[in-house]
């Protein structure tokens, strides 16, 4: 099986074709600190009105990228991967220089599913798909109703909490260590891992700007790289011990799917391993932590929707589908023009990278009526594209979805006042929307009821 890390490319410098829109001087999408105040809503409903198809610049020698950011134009370019290619390029905004980039990282992040494109693409899904369906998860809904009842257990007499720390990364990591077959002595680890793969974008552009001279190297920053290597080392150490385990013993779980997975005729080589443990850890965890922490902060912005919402409980599968589309967990994906192409009017050139903005297209009013307000009753919520759509279309959205109805189900229930305080902590990172810390408060469970 071909390796996508040996035939990647970061993409053609452009533009090859003069923009038909203007670049917005003020949008600044490859600035990652700029997300740690959250996603850039102001400057996406400007893109969509005038610059739909933007060239954007990038800085330390990139290439460059057209942003794309209505729905219909976003729809369209995930739902053509013949044109618009996941492998020619891979999915992430920059590859980075050759010395910058972590080894082991690089080749697990470009030799995955997610990077995949045509019939190995298909293959690769279909081995997964038995741990994706409907009646699995019709089985898997009853053990995470029981984990969501223990960790709400845990939260019930504080009062206040940080409800990152003590519930929305504690339910994804059970949910997928119990579909992976992880055991519970291992599963803690889980959550310093992903820590630390939400860093590594901040890594790399220490380490980049360290190359070109616009940092001096420190201790601190030289600490920091250091205890994050040990860290990535450390999972795939133990990812390559799991499916090495399930090879020789395999067992009905997802672990062993991925382990004996066969694309072409042939098992997964090691870098696919490795790629497919990244890939279910990361993508697995990350887009259902930060929508249930999401969704805290909009209904304590939005009262009325939480009211509703209790009253007619009825409502919960419509309003997770309205969280997904409001939180859009994940920012973007990159593809690669694989030919001369157009998109709402702009040419664009083979090899130049194209790139979607999710929660903009989430909040196109063509779409979207009133696309800013979040309203569970909203008639064409389940339309969002925040899994994607067409062959890519993200594995685990029904997964995310059950854990949503789950939590909030019960969270509700247990504490009808639960609120965000307003206080919270966003990694930089412009791929993912990572809330690192979201606090609420509540009256006590023993109080309450005493009253």
């Amino acid at each position: 099986m071909r390796l996508v890390s040996e035939h990647v490319i970061d993409g053609a410098a452009g533009p090859a074709t003069p923009p038909v829109y203007p670049t917005l001087p003020e949008v600044d999408l490859v600035d990652i600190q700029r997300f740690t105040k959250g996603q850039p809503w102001g400057d996406f409903a400007t893109m969509r009105a005038e610059a739909p198809v933007m060239w954007h610049p990038e800085p330390r020698g990139g290439p460059g990228f057209w942003a794309v950011t209505r729905y219909e134009e976003v729809k369209r370019v995930n739902g053509d991967p013949v044109t618009f290619s996941s492998e020619k390029g891979g999915i992430l905004m920059a590859l980075g220089p050759p010395e910058t980039r972590h080894p082991t990282l690089f080749s697990a992040s470009t030799n995955s599913l997610i990077n995949l494109d045509g019939r190995p693409h298909r293959e690769l899904r279909r081995e997964h798909m038995p741990y994706f369906t409907a009646t699995y998860m019709k089985g898997l809904r009853a053990r995470v109703a029981g984990e969501v009842t223990r960790l709400l257990d845990t939260m019930a007499p504080l009062g206040r909490c940080d409800f990152v720390e003590k519930f929305s990364q504690r339910l994804p990591i059970f949910t997928l260590c119990e579909m992976l077959g992880v055991p519970e002595a291992d599963r803690e680890r889980f959550m310093g891992w992903i820590h630390f793969l939400e860093m590594a974008q901040q890594v790399a552009m220490e380490q980049i700007d360290q190359l070109v001279g616009l940092t001096e190297p420190s201790p601190q920053i030289a600490a920091f790289i250091e205890l994050f290597n040990a860290n990535v080392a450390e999972m795939f150490d133990y990812g390559r011990h799991m499916l090495a385990k399930r090879r020789a013993d395999p067992q009905a779980d997802l672990m062993s799917a991925i382990a004996n997975a066969e694309v072409e005729g042939e098992r997964l080589p090691g870098e696919y391993l490795d790629g497919a443990w990244l890939l279910i850890v990361f993508a697995g965890n990350d887009t259902t932590r930060n929508s249930l922490s999401g969704a805290m902060k909009l209904f304590t912005e939005n009262p009325e929707q939480k009211a509703l919402l209790q009253s007619d409980p009825g409502l919960l599968t419509n309003a997770v589908h309205e969280i997904t589309r409001m939180v859009s967990p994940v920012i973007y994906m990159r593809r690669t023009a694989t030919a001369d192409t157009e998109i709402a009017g702009q040419r664009i050139a083979e090899g130049e990278k194209v790139i979607m903005y999710y929660g903009a297209a989430n909040r196109d009013a063509a779409m979207f009526p009133d696309p800013d307000q979040f309203d569970i009753t909203r008639a064409n919520a389940e339309k969002n594209i925040a899994f994607g759509y067409g062959p890519h279309i993200c594995i685990g959205r029904m997964t995310a979805q059950l854990q949503l109805e789950e939590a909030y189900a019960q969270i509700f229930r247990r504490f009808p006042d639960i609120r965000w305080t307003g206080a919270m902590d966003i990694a930089p990172n412009n791929f993912v929307h990572a809330l690192r810390r979201l606090e609420v408060e509540f009256t006590p469970e023993g109080i309450a009821r005493a009253a």
